[in-house]
C-alpha cells in the first residue's frame, strides 16, 4: 500500500508513523511546502520519502490524506483529486466538514476527522500511538465509492482508531460541542482568571488543577484554531448560546442554594457520556445483499452512524455479474447488532446475523 501525507505536522506525521508501524508492505510519501519539517518527518521515520510536488506524491497512491488547516483544505483536497488515480480514495482531517464538501462531487473523496491531538503541534510531536482508541469520523458523499471507502475504514482500524459515520451536517454539530466548545470555554475562563489576577494580585498566582486541566487548551495553535471557529461559527454560536442559557439557570440554582441535585445529575451525565464510549461485548457478524450502485456503502454506514450503531469491521465482495453484491459488517454489542440488522432491514436490505 502506498500512502500519500499532504501535510507532516502533528496529525499527518502521526498517520505515517502509524501506518509503518502497524501495516505490512506500506510506503508513506510526504508533501509540504515546508522543507525543513519534510525532513524531520524523514528522521522521525514517519514518511518513506518527500515529494517535490502534490502529483508527485500521489502517484500510485492507494489513499491520500490532506492533513492542513481547515482554511486551506479545499485548495489541496481539490489539487490531491486532480493529481490522484481512479482507483485513490483522498480523504482529509479537518475539524469541519460542510464548508470543505460544498464543492465537491467526486466519488473518490470520503472525509474524515480524527478526533486526536494534543495541544502541542508540529510532526517532532508526532505519535504512532496518536489514534489508539479514538473516534475517527468518516463524512461519505452520496456518491462515494464503496470499495474505496472498505479502504479506508479498514486503515483507520489498522492504525487503532474507531470509525463513525456522519453526515457532514451532524459531524459540525457534534465537534462544536465536544471539540470546539471547550475551546472557546477555556479561552474566556483564562481571560476571566488573568483580570481577577490584575484586581488582586498574587493571591490568584497558585491556581489549583481544576483549573489547569479546565484551561489546558487555552490559546491554542492560533493559525489552525482562528480558521476552525471561522468554519464552523454558526453551529458553535448555536452551541454557545445555549451553553450561556444553561449558565443562567444555573446561576439561578447557586443563588437559591438548589445544586445537590444539580451536582448529581452532572456525575451521572458524565458517567453515561464514558460508558457509552466504552461500550462493547461480542462482536456479531451481519452479511447483507445490496444492489451495487453508488453510495450504496455511504448509506448504509451513514444510517447506522446516525442511530449511534458502531462498524468495527467491514468487507465488500460484488458478485460476478456486477449488478449486486455481499456486504459484511462486524458490529460490536448484542443490542447494537440488533440494532443494526434492523436499521438495515428498514432500509429494504436483506440481512443475516452471526
Amino acid at each position: 500500500m502506498r500512502i500519500a501525507v499532504l501535510g507532516v505536522g502533528l496529525i499527518g506525521g502521526s498517520i505515517g508513523l502509524a501506518a509503518r508501524e502497524r501495516i505490512e508492505d506500506v510506503e508513506v510519501v510526504g508533501f509540504g511546502r515546508d522543507r525543513a519539517r519534510l525532513r524531520t518527518a524523514l528522521e522521525r521515520g514517519a514518511i518513506d520519502r518527500a515529494a517535490d510536488t502534490v502529483p508527485d506524491a500521489l502517484e500510485g497512491a492507494d489513499l491520500c490524506f490532506a492533513c492542513a488547516p481547515v482554511g486551506a483544505l479545499p485548495a489541496l483536497v481539490q489539487a490531491a483529486l486532480a493529481a490522484a488515480g481512479p482507483d485513490t480514495l483522498v480523504s482529509d482531517v479537518g475539524s469541519t466538514k460542510q464548508g470543505l464538501v460544498a464543492d465537491i462531487e467526486d466519488s473518490r473523496f470520503v472525509g474524515g476527522h480524527p478526533i486526536a491531538g494534543a495541544e502541542t503541534a508540529g510532526v517532532e510531536h508526532a505519535r504512532a500511538d496518536l489514534f489508539d482508541g479514538a473516534v475517527w469520523y468518516l463524512t461519505p458523499l452520496p456518491n462515494s465509492e464503496g470499495l474505496l471507502y472498505e479502504r479506508l475504514h479498514r486503515f483507520v482500524v489498522d492504525v487503532g482508531a474507531r470509525p463513525v459515520a456522519v453526515d457532514p451536517a451532524t459531524h459540525d454539530q457534534l465537534v462544536a460541542v465536544f471539540s470546539h466548545l471547550p475551546h472557546v470555554l477555556a479561552n474566556v475562563l483564562v481571560s476571566q482568571a488573568a483580570e481577577r489576577l490584575l484586581d488582586h494580585g498574587e493571591a490568584l498566582r497558585q491556581v489549583g488543577p481544576s483549573f489547569r486541566d479546565a484551561t489546558r487548551v487555552a490559546g491554542a495553535n492560533t493559525a489552525m484554531w482562528a480558521d476552525i471557529y471561522r468554519e464552523n461559527r454558526v453551529a458553535l454560536a448555536g452551541e454557545l448560546r445555549e451553553f450561556g442559557r444553561r449558565l443562567e439557570r444555573t446561576a439561578g440554582l447557586l443563588e437559591s442554594n438548589d445544586v445537590a441535585d444539580w451536582n448529581d445529575r452532572a456525575r451521572q451525565h458524565r458517567r453515561a457520556l464514558l460508558e457509552s464510549d466504552l461500550a462493547g461485548g461480542p462482536v456479531h457478524e451481519l452479511r447483507l445483499t445490496v444492489p451495487n450502485r453508488p453510495g450504496i456503502v455511504a448509506q448504509v454506514a451513514l444510517a447506522l452512524g446516525k442511530a449511534g450503531v458502531n462498524i468495527v469491521d467491514l468487507a465488500l465482495a460484488p458478485a460476478a455479474d456486477m449488478r449486486s453484491g455481499a456486504m459484511t459488517l462486524w458490529i460490536a454489542g448484542d443490542g447494537q447488532a440488533a440494532r443494526a440488522a434492523e436499521l438495515i432491514g428498514a432500509l429494504g436490505f436483506p440481512v443475516a446475523t452471526q
